[in-house]
């Protein structure tokens, strides 16, 4: 077996994290396209994730955002997450991907981690509400963008010497941080 990072199994770890990550978030995209076309047919329709201003998935759907490239973003996050899914399930099975499929996975998760970023701004700055739903995506892509990174670094790289939970860790805390100062105690009583 060779020592090329691309070329061993990806690890248990990092199997799981996105057949996991890709599960939920197939779960939370495919809620929220059945909700989008439910909210289509139905203008009265209102998303079971409408919990008050602050948590309300039809404030943040309805926005040009929610649909940035002239669809709703979901049906982005059904296709993308599907695929993780299947390739978390693969690798669990022992599948060894060559190194364009790893750094085509990486491109993929830094695209929907600067998407992220974007509509954490948006949904904070901009829409000034937030989708239940949304944070599961936000809470999966930035560990997944992480940790797809961590694996394609080599060895001796300054990325491998951390600890593999610090960057996530300190993500969530931003996040987490930026919603408190955005939103105060409207954050902490979302029903």
């Amino acid at each position: 077996m060779t020592s090329d990072p691309l070329l061993r199994p990806a690890g248990r770890r990092l199997s799981l994290l996105l057949l996991l990550a890709g599960l939920a978030g197939t779960l939370a995209s495919g809620v929220l396209m059945y909700d989008r076309v439910r909210a289509l047919e139905d203008p009265l329709f209102s998303p079971g994730c409408n919990i008050n201003a602050t948590f309300s998935c039809g404030d943040v759907m309805s926005t040009w955002q929610g649909n940035l490239l002239g669809f709703p973003n979901m049906l982005l996050g059904v296709g993308a997450f599907a695929a993780l899914a299947a390739l978390g399930l693969a690798l669990l099975a022992g599948a060894v991907f060559p190194r364009w499929l790893w750094r085509a996975v990486w491109a993929g998760c830094a695209a929907g981690f600067a998407f992220t970023v974007w509509l954490i701004g948006q949904c904070l700055y901009v829409i000034g509400a937030l989708c239940p739903w949304c944070l599961l995506v936000w809470a999966v892509v930035l560990p997944l963008f992480w940790y797809v990174t961590r694996h394609l670094a080599a060895p001796s790289s300054r990325l491998r010497r951390l600890p593999h939970w610090l960057v996530p860790v300190w993500m969530y805390v931003v996040v987490v941080t930026l919603v408190f100062v955005q939103f105060g105690s409207r954050a902490l009583t979302p029903f």
